[in-house]
Formats: C-alpha cells, structure tokens, sequence
C-alpha cells in the first residue's frame, strides 16, 4: 500500500493492519522502495518493521533494516538511503546479507572439525591427538564461535602471546603452526581469503639445551623418584634413554619379557618407525613390579588409555624432595645423559646409541636400516648391561663389574 506521505514516528505509530489480514506492507510516500512492514503473529501481537525492496536480475529481494520502534524512522530512513545508495551502484544487500549469514555459520571451531576430519585419514594417529588438542582444546577457545574468515592476526597474535606465557614458546610455536595448517587448508578450500596465523607474535625458539645431569644429580633423582607409577617410569627412563610419552605409555603387548625385549610400535615413536630395545634385568624388575589390571593394557596411569598423564604435578612432587640437590632440569635431559654417558664414558660406538635412541637417518632410514637394526640388538644389549653396570656403581656405590670392550684412542 503506497502512502501518500512519508513514513515518519507519527506515521509509523498510526499504522494498522488492514481488517482481515495478517500482513501488510506500507510504502513511504517520498522514497521509493522504503516501506513499514506489518505482521500478525500467532499470539495476535503486530510487529513492525522497517524494509528496503528493490529490483537485481529479475528478483525483488527485500531487506529487513530492523524493528521500528528500536530503529526509529529517522535512522531508519538514512539507512535505507544508503542501502539504495549501493543498489543504484550495482551491490546486492541481500545476497551479501545471505552470504554473511552462512560465513558466519562457518566458525573456527566448526571449520577446525572439518579440518581435522580430513586430516585424520593422511596422518598418524599420534600428530591427529595432538592437532586436535591444540585447536580444539583450551588454547584457541576464546576464537572457537567466530567466524574463520573474521579473524584476524592480532586475535592469532595475542593468543599465541598468552600461550607463551602460561605454557611456554616451544608450546606457541607448535600452536602457531597447527593453527596456520587450518587457515592454510581454509583458503584451499575457500572458506576464507588469509592466513592471520603468518608472521602473528615474534616468537623466537628457545636456544638448543645441552643440559645433562652429572653422576652426583643423576644418582639423586634415581634415589628420590620413589616407587609409585612416575618413579618407575623415571628409572625406566634413566635406564633406557627413551622418549617420557614412550615410556609413560608403554603396554604389557609390546613387552616380550622372555626374550627380554620392548617394541615401541611406529604409532607410538616419535619419527614412526617401530623400535625393538633390548631390557636390561633392572628395567625387567621394574617391570615385573607393576601390577596387571584387567581391561588395562598400560602400564601407567589410572585413568587415560594412553598411560601416564600427570606429568607436571609428579615432576613438582620430585623436584621438591631433590631440593638443591639438582639444578633446574627436564625429563628430556635425561635422555641427552643417557647419550652422552654411553658415548663419552662407556665407549659405545656412535651408530649403537642412535639405535638405541631410534634415530636413524640417511641409509639406515631405508630398507637396510631394517636390518641394520635386527643386527644391532647383540650390541644394543650389550650397550646397556655396561650401562647398567655403571648406574649401580653411581647409585649403590662400589668397582664396575662390566667395562668397555673398545678401549678410548690414545
């Protein structure tokens, strides 16, 4: 219905529906295409609201600019001036109305499900748990219900400068990169236009540790680690230089106790590649010492089927019964001990410690490293029973009873 005067408060107050009907839109007499839509609803109750209609290929779409009696019919005029502004310029308010409507259906959180749903076919099971934490978990949460294509760097940046404090660079760096492969994937699939993730926060690695534990500290964690599931997993770790997530999640099926023998499967080591290790008889003891839970393949933990999981709060209960008796230090420096007491000390060719670590490289990555490894498990074994022998002799004191069959050059 065309009015013959323009839609202002006086007007748009005096506006009713016309008898019989439910719905019924008044058209502002002085500007075209700006009308006062009014609606019945099931409760009887009429609502107003201010609308723009306007013709883009063959279609009349119609813009809700918002309900009268909040909008106002000043501000409500001014908005539909600027709206047929950008008609008359050739723009679709609607269509971009609709467009922004499912963009923002498409949050980060939303997107990091599909994400991830199609990451998990192409990556071990081991890097989806951890993709899946750090989108998914506490550490982008404040950026989970908006839209991906809204974010921008400074909201990449500034979780990424909580991250750092709370949890540590090494921590952010790693956020930062998972976070960037969503973006990345993002823009692949057209789901936004940037990746806010590059070059957000100056984060800059940490320098390489080199810290290894002296024979004095060494002795002192081994005496203070207890006998409680993260005691056991510490000296486990001393005596077999492995991995805290490797050790922490071991299970009774990878352990071969007659043969003496651990096989980390490539799920669960760090580069993929299964790892056969040879037990000593004091790791055998600790092992035997662990009950058998039934339904439970883990070692470790309680609670979680992937082993042990409180790390910080056992690793606080151990620093506080050291003391002073050791300088600051990480459960991974303990591995770097290892390897450099079999090396420095023990005479240990270098390519038995690699192996021991599991780290291979160049030809022993390839075909011939399979074999290489099954050949090295006489010297692998060997390796550790001097290994042993000289724990003993740091821990209870007294002569080494096992020496180095490769004397040092002169």
């Amino acid at each position: 219905m065309k009015l013959d005067t323009k839609l202002d408060a006086k007007t748009i107050a005096s506006l009713k529906l016309p008898d019989g009907k439910d719905e019924e839109i008044f058209w502002d007499g002085e500007l075209e295409d700006y009308g006062c839509r009014l609606r019945r609803n099931n409760k009887g109750k009429t609502r107003k609201t201010l609308i723009i209609q306007y013709r883009r290929a063959g279609r009349s779409p119609r813009t809700t600019l918002g309900v009268a009696e909040v909008l106002g019919a000043e501000p409500g005029r001014a908005a539909a001036k600027k709206l047929l502004a950008r008609v008359a310029l050739g723009e679709d308010p609607q269509a971009e109305k609709t467009a922004r409507r499912a963009a923002d259906k498409l949050t980060f959180r939303s997107v990091a499900d599909e994400y991830l749903s199609a990451k998990q076919p192409t990556v071990r099971p081991r890097s989806y748990v951890e993709m899946q934490r750090y989108l998914c978990g506490s550490y982008f949460k404040a950026l989970h219900p908006l839209p991906i294509d809204s974010i921008a760097r400074k909201d990449i940046a500034a979780r990424l400068v909580v991250i750092a404090r709370e949890c540590g660079v090494v921590t952010a760096i790693r956020a930062r990169s998972h976070v960037s492969g969503l973006f990345a994937w993002g823009i692949a699939q057209g789901l936004t236009g940037t990746n806010p993730a590059v070059g957000a926060a100056q984060l800059k690695p940490p320098r390489a540790r080199d810290r290894t534990l002296d024979d004095r500290e060494l002795a002192a964690v081994w005496s203070a680690a207890g006998d409680d599931d993260f005691g056991r997993i510490v000296k486990l770790l001393i005596l077999l230089g492995q991995r805290r997530t490797e050790v922490g999640g071991m299970k009774w099926q990878e352990l071969d106790l007659e043969r003496g023998t651990w096989t980390i499967p490539n799920t669960r080591s760090k580069n993929g590649r299964a790892h056969t290790l040879p037990l000593p008889v004091a790791a055998v003891s600790i092992i035997n010492s662990m009950p058998r839970v039934i339904d439970r393949d883990c070692l470790f933990g309680e609670r979680s089927t992937g082993g042990f999981t409180l790390w910080a709060v056992a690793k606080a209960g151990l620093d506080a019964r050291l003391g002073d008796q050791v300088r600051k230090w990480v459960l991974h420096d303990v591995r770097r001990t290892f390897s450099a007491k079999l090396h420095d000390e023990l005479n240990v060719p270098p390519h038995i410690v690699e192996a021991l670590l599991n780290h291979y490289s160049g030809h022993r990555a390839g075909p011939a490293g399979v074999y290489n490894r099954a050949k090295y498990l006489p010297q692998m074994r060997d390796a550790l029973l001097m290994w042993e022998d000289c724990l003993r002799t740091l821990i209870a004191g007294g002569e080494r009873k096992v020496v180095s069959l490769r004397q040092p050059a002169s």
